[in-house]
């Protein structure tokens, strides 16, 4: 069977490095050609200038244009010529009059390109290819050329689609190879050229060609952003459902300056990767000064890392540059695309990407942007007041909305008219951009007009089998050509699905037709299975909530990979007017549809109160109305309740009340700040400032902050603790909100403070317990402290960090991966020269890591802080850059980094041959064979049977509460003079928060016991009929008196041993949405501490259920009846290994994890990027049994075993050497 162009050119770029050519631009003005040269014999009679219509060359000067080609092609040792297109549009061609000129000079460009790359391959033997270039055009659909009215374009999605279609299709009777849409400044521009194509691809006239695609965005400068505001992960995004082969960047910048955003591009595409940067940046003369030298030497370093596949040049590049490219990283290694994306990920994206995994938090669709949503937004469309309207918009964005829906349908309202000049004035407002849009409208026609005008992809709402499966596979194909996430809504030919069956029944023929015959991605694919309203007193609407519950869960089950949302506000229309219960309706029912699955729905964000924050009696009452039960009396008692509350205002003032204000006024603000009280901060700053006449901002800098100046000596000095100086800092921030809105409406500037910091879980990581404490200890000594969250990109730390003139960059990490991104912003921050001190912290970081492998990449500005309590020494001592302190650390680490240099040498690394001839080898007898194999799924693990099995000791430590020997540990630390009494307060509030927690988290497990039987170093398990391999490591250094190097798979017999080997992975659901709301409401202490407890919860979950493993479902030791300090000792038969974990420290393990019991799916934990669990209190491992098992350090491997362990899992042993980066045995500085 022939190998088509597209599986040829994968297979060679899998192999090796591949080249394009340069500017051809720079090679015409080389030139120096006159008007006469570019009319040539054709056109001396044409109305209008034609010199520098380069395009034009290939028809009058083609005998240039093809030596040009040749050039690179010989000279330059390109792979692939681009043809002279850029400009060859009608649209961009109209400035020389030559519309009606698109095929001929389309179809000469890519003659005179093909003749070369034919001549040029007969002549050397090596196959040459064409690029067919559609460039940009000179018009953007995205952005408006009229200032006074940003709604306005000059020109339209479907022209341009016109466009890009004449032109590729000429370059296709021409006989390019490839069709390349570059130098993308404005993502939909791009969108309809890729549109025309996949059309002309699939026209009968093309559709036996085999075409391989290329896409190529621009960043305009160093923000990152295309000029229509994307980032570049939000462009890649954008584009991906046209399954690109290769992906890339290309001008505006030159190699140095695109380092950075072709590794984040990278990181988010599955696809090949290309760059083609221009010499350096434009000089004041407009041209380029990097020498082909100076090119090939920065991309020599980058290309190393194995970023990309194919490297060229752009403006300034001429053949010179690209053979000094091609000599300089023709040996690099090929970038190897992502095999291993996570396939439970919905991206969506505006200016900036939004990624939904299958257990993301609650997405929240506003719904104030649909005029049957907002009476408010209705009356301003209908009033032709779209800019008052986009006000609506941001207030949504400000409110919380992740999303927006955008709804037009109304008799009234012209809706493709009105959804596309909304949309068109949206693009023009960045804080609403840059979040996803949805698009809303039972008007197919009104759809398309909106997704014409969005360059990001949206979610279109919605389509459905009403009409039947021929209208609904239409609709869902056009969709799908848009790029955009599509909502199904649970209707078939026989009407709305009212019960739970008929709504399983229509998701589950949506899905296979959708997924079968449309050739949807599943996680493309978002079902509302219709959310209708209860509490009308019909007994036939009764069961409407509970349905759409049981099918979420139905849905998140039984159809892989895809997305459940709804309308929150139909739920409780029946007491429209009554907003204190329809709201509390909306936040019991989330309360329990999240917990099953449900992914997003349209809601009204600001709107939504916290669980605690309902009446006790109005929650039952919702309670009972959701669940239906007490029938028809409920909606009686609801209605009751509405009247009861109706005007009531607040509560008297007791006793207590009246004890706290008979103190003095400044006396109570600082009573209230120090011991954490925040019970009467608001009154207490409102009552200071009416009577004293502060002005805000001095109430601020004065009596609040003494405060706070207080609790930060306090805790400096060992006589405050973290809980307490969280506590304070809740009540700093209530007292802040409420006087900031009077400080900007006097416009005056913030307070003065000693320095920004700013702080980042670093990209592929969430977790954030340990930055979030040191963001509060900051901010109660007076820093200004923004924090970027989790997940955070490079980029957008070092942006953040440069337009918020921060003094300080903290990044933090809790996952091995995590250090190499690190390492990643350390070298970015030293190649952009910057100065600003980069702090170091997280639970895998060490001094001797960050001496090691992230100081010399950043030297004398980079510092490991090991906990909060060390973070404003650091901080105070680099904003005053205490030149000693920097001095003593520069020692420091050099002692460091010489130190283990020296321990390198003087360990002996054993070779591997001989650690597997003296591996450790089991006496006992083999376990017996699992009562219960296979894969088991505990969708509703109940948390209250492992609350004793808590271990309070690393508890304690994240709250920085340690005790003196003899009472360091719990719990002895309740003995302690110093801690104690703090750490009994803490103990109680944890009880207290724990006793919520039981009634608001969700804990899930899935576990697999399989066959399985060791070889060689690596175990081997079989599930459902195939053979799949757990790479495994082994001891190369001597750990004891024995002379045995110790491996996992040691541990598992030989086939003919009929033994066995398990997998878990569990979770705790809930508490990351519960932390967030406290945070949101300022409140860091109960956030904290719910963070805190939910990872002690899941470590509790996974030491009940290895209990439940060895006494019943396993069965290996029925007869264990051990103490709660005995498991957490760990005296029982058998292990738990972790991925990531001193003896399996490759966190790749966790892929084989998740293919074999389908965690994501099943359970909705997914691995982000860097093999971070999400959500963040998870645990997963192995199960081994053998009574001879026992927990070990695999400690620094050598090069053999990096090489063979990289042989065995056919990958680079560069991949392995980032994976195992902590524990290899070698360094550039030991050869």
């Amino acid at each position: 069977m022939e190998v088509g162009l597209t599986e040829t050119l994968r297979a060679e770029l899998s192999r090796r490095m591949m080249f394009m050519d340069g500017g051809m631009g720079t090679m015409i003005q080389k030139l120096e050609l006159k008007e006469e040269d570019f009319r040539g014999d054709q056109f001396t009679e044409h109305p209008c200038p034609l010199i520098g219509n380069n395009d034009l060359l290939s028809i009058t000067q083609p005998h240039l244009i093809k030596q040009i080609h040749k050039d690179y092609l010989l000279e330059g040792g390109a792979d692939f010529i681009s043809t002279n297109t850029f400009n060859s549009t009608s649209i961009a061609m109209a400035d020389y009059q030559m519309e009606n000129m698109i095929y001929q000079l389309n179809m000469a460009s890519a003659k005179v390109a093909v003749e070369a790359a034919q001549e040029v391959t007969r002549e050397t033997g090596k196959v040459r290819y064409v690029i067919g270039v559609l460039g940009p055009t000179n018009k953007t659909l995205s952005l408006s050329p009229s200032v006074e009215n940003p709604a306005f374009r000059n020109i339209k999605f479907d022209e341009v689609v016109v466009a890009y279609t004449e032109q590729a299709a000429a370059l296709l009777d021409g006989g390019v190879d490839i069709l390349m849409v570059e130098t993308i400044f404005d993502t939909l521009n791009a969108k309809a050229g890729l549109f025309a194509v996949s059309e002309l691809l699939e026209s009968e006239k093309y559709k036996h060609l085999d075409v391989p695609i290329f896409v190529s965005g621009t960043v305009v400068d160093l923000s990152g952003r295309t000029l229509s505001g994307q980032t570049v992960e939000a462009m890649v995004t954008s584009l991906t459902h046209f399954k690109p082969l290769c992906m890339g960047l290309n001008c505006a910048l030159g190699a140095n300056e695109m380092r950075q955003f072709i590794r984040e591009l990278g990181e988010f595409c599955d696809t090949f990767v290309s760059c083609y940067p221009n010499a350096g940046l434009p000089n004041a003369f407009g041209g380029y000064d990097d020498t082909p030298e100076q090119m090939a030497e920065i991309l020599e370093e980058w290309s190393a890392s194995g970023l990309v596949n194919i490297l060229g040049g752009c403006c300034g590049t001429t053949p010179q540059h690209i053979r000094a490219i091609v000599d300089a990283t023709k040996d690099a290694p090929p970038r190897k695309p992502h095999s291993k994306l996570d396939t439970f990920k919905l991206t969506l994206s505006g200016l900036e990407p939004m990624l939904v995994f299958q257990e993301s938090n609650f997405i929240n669709i506003g719904e104030r942007c649909n005029v049957a949503g907002s009476s408010v937004f209705k009356k301003l469309i209908m009033a032709d007041k779209f800019s008052d309207a986009l006000e609506v918009a941001k207030k949504q964005i400000a409110e919380g909305a992740q999303v927006l829906d955008l709804n037009f349908d109304d008799g009234m309202i012209d809706g493709e008219k009105a959804m596309a000049h909304f949309v068109n004035l949206i693009t023009c407002e960045p804080d609403v951009s840059r979040v996803p849009l949805c698009i809303d409208s039972s008007d197919f026609k009104v759809i398309e007009a909106g997704l014409k005008c969005t360059q990001g992809k949206c979610i279109v709402n919605s389509i459905s089998l009403k009409e039947g499966t021929e209208d609904f596979l239409a609709k869902a194909a056009i969709v799908k050509r848009y790029g955009a996430a599509v909502v199904v809504m649970a209707f078939d030919e026989q009407g709305q699905a009212d019960n739970f069956k008929r709504k399983i029944e229509i998701c589950k023929r949506s899905y296979d037709l959708l997924v079968n015959e449309a050739g949807y991605n599943p996680t493309d694919i978002i079902f509302d299975p219709n959310l209708l309203t209860i509490g009308t007193g019909l007994s036939e609407h009764a069961e409407y909530g509970r349905d759409f519950i049981r099918a979420t869960e139905w849905i998140k089950k039984n159809l892989r990979g895809a997305h459940v949302s709804g309308g929150l506000s139909n739920l409780s229309f029946a007491f429209r007017g009554n907003r204190v219960i329809r709201e509390a309706m909306h936040s019991v029912f989330l309360s329990y549809a999240t917990q099953v699955g449900l992914d997003m729905g349209i809601v009204h964000a600001g709107n939504l109160p916290l669980l605690k924050d309902i009446d006790p009696l109005l929650k039952q009452l919702c309670d009972d109305l959701i669940w239906n039960r007490n029938g028809e009396e409920v909606t009686e008692q609801l209605l009751l309740y509405a009247e009861k509350v109706k005007g009531k205002g607040g509560k008297k003032a007791n006793a207590s009340d009246d004890d706290w204000f008979k103190k003095p006024l400044k006396a109570r603000l600082n009573d209230a700040i120090v011991n954490g009280i925040d019970k009467y901060i608001v009154a207490d700053v409102k009552e200071f400032k009416e009577t004293t006449l502060t002005p805000p901002l001095q109430i601020i800098e004065g009596p609040l902050l003494d405060a706070m100046g207080v609790v930060g000596d306090l805790f400096g000095s060992g006589k405050m603790f973290l809980p307490q100086v969280i506590k304070s800092a809740r009540v700093m921030k209530k007292a802040v909100a409420y006087l900031t809105p009077f400080i900007e409406a006097s416009k005056v500037e913030g307070q003065n403070n000693k320095g920004t910091v700013i702080l980042a879980t670093v990209k592929g990581d969430v977790h954030d317990i340990g930055k979030n404490i040191v963001g509060v200890v900051l901010g109660c000594n007076n820093y200004r402290v923004i924090d970027l969250g989790v997940m955070c990109p490079l980029e957008k730390i070092l942006s953040t960090a440069d337009k918020e003139q921060a003094d300080i960059i903290g990044v933090s990490g809790l996952i091995t991966p995590s250090l190499r991104e690190m390492v990643n912003i350390a070298t970015e921050m030293n190649s952009r020269g910057m100065t600003t001190p980069l702090l170091i912290g997280g639970a895998t970081t060490s001094r001797k890591h960050t001496a090691v492998k992230i100081w010399p990449a950043y030297p004398d500005l980079c510092i490991y802080v090991p906990d909060a309590s060390r973070a404003v020494n650091v901080v105070t001592s680099l904003v005053n850059k205490d030149q000693k302190y920097i001095g003593d650390v520069r020692k420091l680490y050099e002692k460091v980094q010489l130190d283990h240099v020296k321990t390198l040498q003087r360990k002996n690394i054993t070779p591997l041959t001989e650690c597997r001839n003296k591996k450790f080898r089991c006496t006992l007898p083999t376990p017996p064979p699992p009562n219960q194999p296979g894969v088991q799924v505990f969708n509703d693990y109940d948390l209250n049977d492992v609350v004793d099995l808590i271990d309070w000791k690393p508890f304690f430590d994240v709250w920085q509460l340690r005790g003196r020997y003899p009472n360091r540990s719990y719990p002895k630390i309740f003995e302690d003079k110093t801690v104690g009494p703090e750490a009994k307060k803490l103990f109680a509030d944890a009880h207290e928060m724990l006793a919520e927690l039981m009634t608001s988290l969700k804990g899930r497990a899935v576990i697999g016991l399989f066959p399985a039987h060791s070889q060689g170093d690596d175990v081997v398990i079989q599930h459902e009929g195939k053979n799949l391999t757990c790479h495994m490591l082994r001891q190369q250094i001597k750990s004891g008196k024995e002379d045995v190097y110790i491996g996992t798979a040691d541990f598992i017999g030989p086939p003919e041993a009929n033994d066995h080997m398990g997998m878990f992975c569990c979770s705790v659901y809930g508490s990351v949405a519960m932390a967030t709301k406290f945070e949101d409401s300022g409140d860091d202490y109960n956030s904290l501490l719910v963070k805190s407890l939910a990872d002690r919860l899941v470590e509790a979950m996974a030491e009940h259920l290895h209990l439940k493993i060895r006494r019943e479902i396993w069965g290996y030791d029925k007869s264990e009846n051990l103490e709660t300090s005995d498991l957490l000792s760990v005296k029982y038969q058998g292990t738990r290994p972790a991925p990531g974990y001193p003896s399996l420290p490759d966190h790749a393990l966790k892929h084989v994890l998740w293919d074999v019991l389908n965690v994501s799916n099943s359970i909705g934990t997914h691995l982000t990027d860097s093999l971070a669990m999400e959500p963040p209190p998870s645990v997963c491992g192995l199960y081994i049994a053998h009574p001879d098992s026992f927990y070990f350090n695999l400690g620094l491997v050598g090069r053999d075993q990096v090489k063979n362990y990289a042989q065995r899992q056919e990958i680079t042993v560069e991949e392995v050497e980032i994976s195992l980066d902590s524990v290899l045995g070698y360094g550039p500085s030991i050869q």
